[in-house]
């Protein structure tokens, strides 16, 4: 982690300079430790002449507004002076991708920019003669956006509408020493869907790995105090195409409720580890990197 001072320090430069034209990309998060630091990230990919001018008309005026790439915008709008709550960051994050044409699969809380003064790496961004074409800042200005109140408001409305339909597939299920009502294949799928909407996990992931996400909601639903043998039932009904590649789905059945009943293992912080891989209803260790490149 670098404050302002530290980053433009020309030691710091020239070593993520150097990392740069090794082909890496260069990116940048407002730190709030496990929260969102304010900054909501919209990542125009198509962005159109009007985009701006509408963002500003709206009351959703960026603060900073990069171009990553000849016709590629990004732009952090500022919503909050204190730190957010992850799922109220994405909720806001993915009302303005959907108002203003973004990348929908940008929009988790802890989505990374690209730092001005790089070149962005990707090879479709390359220029006709060959080059990695420049980050650059389009604008920026220190303020919070006029209509962040009313963003707030609605995403915090939208979070107490999904927590309430989670809720309602759930609250059925019999809890431990009582596991004796059956479940269905549909009712099954319904619960197993509901928590891979919550968690955002077609969004996240072009190829799920299905084993990591039955881990995930196992050790999820067991928090909820749901018996061990709904629990098992719900994975063998509702997983995706299961039992897919398994030669012995009951034993995978089994070391899969046994790893999910353990505690989860932390990771070793230091300052280069990457941030928490999983959706935060689910855990905060395991999992796979939905935010950013190298």
């Amino acid at each position: 982690m670098w404050d302002a001072g530290q980053l433009v320090r020309g030691s710091v430069v020239r070593f993520l300079r150097a990392r740069n034209q090794q082909g890496y990309d260069i990116y940048l998060l407002p730190y709030a430790e496990q929260c969102n630091a304010g900054y909501i990230l919209i990542d125009l990919d198509h962005a159109t002449a009007d985009v701006l001018p509408r963002m500003r008309a709206n009351g959703h005026e960026p603060c900073v507004v990069l171009q990553s790439s000849p016709g590629h915008l990004q732009a952090w709008i500022r919503v909050s002076t204190t730190p957010l709550e992850p799922a109220l960051a994405t909720a806001i994050s993915k009302r303005l991708a959907r108002t203003y044409g973004g990348d929908l699969a940008s929009t988790d809380g802890y989505h990374l920019g690209r730092l001005a003064g790089f070149t962005n790496q990707k090879l479709q961004r390359r220029t006709a003669r060959g080059y990695a074409p420049w980050v650059k800042i389009v604008e920026a200005r220190a303020a919070i956006a006029r209509a962040a109140p009313e963003l707030l408001h609605l995403a915090t409305q939208l979070i107490a509408q999904q927590s309430a339909a989670v809720r309602d597939t759930t609250y059925c299920l019999p809890r431990v020493g009582n596991p004796s009502t059956t479940i269905t294949a549909h009712g099954a799928a319904r619960i197993y869907q509901s928590w891979t909407e919550r968690w955002r996990i077609r969004e996240r992931f072009p190829q799920p790995d299905w084993s990591i996400i039955d881990l995930w909601l196992a050790r999820k639903l067991l928090a909820m105090h749901v018996s061990t043998i709904q629990v098992e039932t719900i994975l063998r009904l509702g997983s995706p195409n299961f039992p897919r590649h398994h030669g012995a789905p009951e034993d995978y059945l089994r070391r899969t409720l046994a790893r999910a009943a353990l505690p989860p293992l932390r990771p070793v912080c230091s300052t280069h580890t990457t941030a928490p891989l999983l959706p935060r209803d689910a855990t905060d260790s395991d999992g796979s990197n939905p935010r950013a490149g190298r």
